[in-house]
């Protein structure tokens, strides 16, 4: 393919509208009225790459299948895979859910976000779907999933109030938030279950399991949203310890 196909090819991909550092968050500002939004009481992990291992490795030890059976993914789902990296859940995910299912892949970073969209268009995968989103807002289209995977990024989120906040239109009646992340403290590139149980709860989901994923590096845990959305300015933000 040309670079010019290529490239045409990629904006097509764009249709449908992590190793660490360590950072500390800042207030969110006001925005469409909403916050502000109470910062992370805890280190904040800054994204250096699109990488967590190697899709072999991986592979080797059935991670992605696993994941997919404890969240409970089947064919015909619509599937957004947040802070989506090179695609290793894209392309499962896009398998498992089938022609009749969809997958929205994500990213905040351009260059990876348009890697993706390469690999999406040279693997020929229709049901996939590629886009640009937000630190503080993964910009999703309200009642339109039954499950939103995190993996091995949720530390990195800047704002995790506010994304929670603004995530959760997106989901289904009956849609499930998926957090695969390792059990240690953030500042060392992983989420205590304790303080990510308090986080969406600050928000309005309610936790409906946990269980140890040592394929995946630490556990998965899954949430749904109850109630109404909370005023930004009553969240609490939790401490990690």
């Amino acid at each position: 393919m040309s670079t010019s196909m290529r490239r045409l090819a990629i904006l097509a991909g764009l249709m449908f509208v992590a190793a660490c550092d360590v950072g500390a968050g800042t207030p969110s500002p006001a925005k469409d009225g909403a916050g502000p939004f109470p910062a992370a009481d805890r280190p904040v992990a800054r994204i250096v790459s699109s990488r967590w291992s190697t899709e072999e490795a991986r592979d080797r030890l059935n991670e992605a299948d696993e994941v997919m059976d404890k969240a409970g993914i089947k064919p015909g789902m619509t599937v957004a895979d947040i802070g989506a990296g090179e695609g290793y859940y894209t392309i499962r995910l896009a398998e498992r859910v089938g022609k009749e299912g969809r997958v929205l892949a994500e990213d905040i970073v351009p260059e990876v976000r348009d890697s993706l969209a390469e690999r999406v268009v040279r693997e020929r995968l229709q049901s996939v779907s590629v886009r640009l989103g937000e630190p503080a807002d993964p910009k999703l289209p309200e009642n339109s999933f039954d499950r939103v995977l995190m993996v091995h990024m949720y530390h990195e989120i800047e704002q995790p109030y506010e994304f929670l906040w603004r995530m959760r239109p997106a989901l289904k009646a009956d849609g499930l938030v998926i957090v695969v992340d390792a059990n240690r403290p953030t500042q060392n590139h992983g989420t205590p279950p304790k303080l990510l149980k308090c986080e969406f709860a600050a928000v309005g989901y309610v936790q409906v399991a946990t269980s140890d994923m040592p394929s995946a590096g630490g556990y998965v845990a899954s949430f749904r949203a109850q109630g109404p959305r909370p005023d930004p300015r009553a969240i609490k933000a939790c401490t990690e310890d």
